[in-house]
């Protein structure tokens, strides 16, 4: 894979990770006011998902070794 490409995959999973870790920390420190989300659980098991795939994605992005 080409490192460009390679690095730009990695970025794209780090948003992703980053992204739904501050969606988590919001839905923990100020449950209330999210007003949309009436299932804060289901709410942040879903960012945990996000966040699972994206470092899956990345963990296997790593792994591979193309000279």
């Amino acid at each position: 894979m080409n490192d460009r490409l390679r690095d730009a995959l990695a970025l794209k999973y780090k948003g992703e990770i980053a992204a739904a870790e501050v969606n988590i920390r919001v839905y923990l420190q100020h449950p209330v006011g999210i007003g949309e989300h009436a299932d804060i659980v289901g709410a942040i098991d879903e960012q945990i998902e996000i966040a699972a795939n994206a470092q899956e994605k990345l963990d296997y992005i790593k792994s591979l070794s193309y000279t």
